[in-house]
């Protein structure tokens, strides 16, 4: 018997549509719309639940930067603009001034560089009967003229005393890091002017490898030439 019900014609059961004197509130909603909008429902009563629990829990001393930078706008909660507060003008302009505070540090590192060349006294460029030695008080520079005249002459570097030969050291070393520092800010002068040639109108495009003429590590860009009127 349980075959032969399938055999027998039914009637389909249809879910009914709105009636035309209800057709002004729109379709009328099926059990498939119900669903989505139950589960809907209860995903937003799940969420603010989790809400309110972690208001219950929360720490009172606790900060961070997206409590000022977010606002709440007509009930809407938006985020902060962050870097987009700022135009591409006003973005170019505060890249160029720190452009001008590197070169301005390369410059003044270059200067120092030099007086420490000066001063220093370096035994491969200079003759090794020329020494010039610095005296730190006139004890110093008395024991070293008396020395300088007994012997002859002035004295080699392994007779000078211990505190004048690390303050030698010392700058020697000074001289070394004020190079390396010099280095520094040459490459990161070049990256600098790099992004901001970059950011400037005009088409442009990276070189590949078998475009370059001189080999480099660094990326190479190629402007198209415009005609300036």
């Amino acid at each position: 018997m349980s075959s032969l019900k399938h055999a027998v014609h039914r009637r389909a059961h249809k879910e009914r549509s709105q009636p035309k004197e209800r057709k002004r509130f729109g379709l009328l909603e099926k059990h498939k719309d119900y669903v989505v909008r139950a589960k809907a429902f209860h995903k937003k009563e799940d969420y603010l639940q989790k809400l309110k629990e972690k208001a219950a829990f929360r720490n009172p001393d606790e900060f961070y930067f997206k409590m000022i930078n977010s606002k709440t706008v007509d009930g809407v909660h938006k985020r902060g603009s962050g870097s987009n507060e700022y135009t591409e003008e006003q973005l170019l302009l505060m890249k160029s001034q720190d452009i001008g505070y590197i070169l301005q540090k390369l410059q003044s590192e270059k200067k120092k560089i030099e007086r420490l060349t000066a001063t220093l006294h370096s035994l491969d460029s200079q003759p090794s009967n020329k020494h010039v030695y610095y005296a730190d008080d006139r004890e110093d520079a008395k024991r070293i003229l008396s020395e300088t005249k007994s012997a002859g002459g002035l004295p080699a570097f392994e007779d000078l005393p211990d505190k004048i030969k690390r303050k030698t050291a010392g700058s020697y070393r000074e001289l070394e890091a004020r190079r390396n520092r010099v280095q520094q800010l040459e490459t990161v002068y070049n990256e600098m002017a790099l992004k901001q040639e970059l950011q400037k109108k005009g088409k442009k495009r990276k070189l590949r490898e078998d475009e370059i003429v001189c080999p480099t590590s660094r990326p190479v860009y190629k402007w198209r030439t415009e005609r300036k009127r």
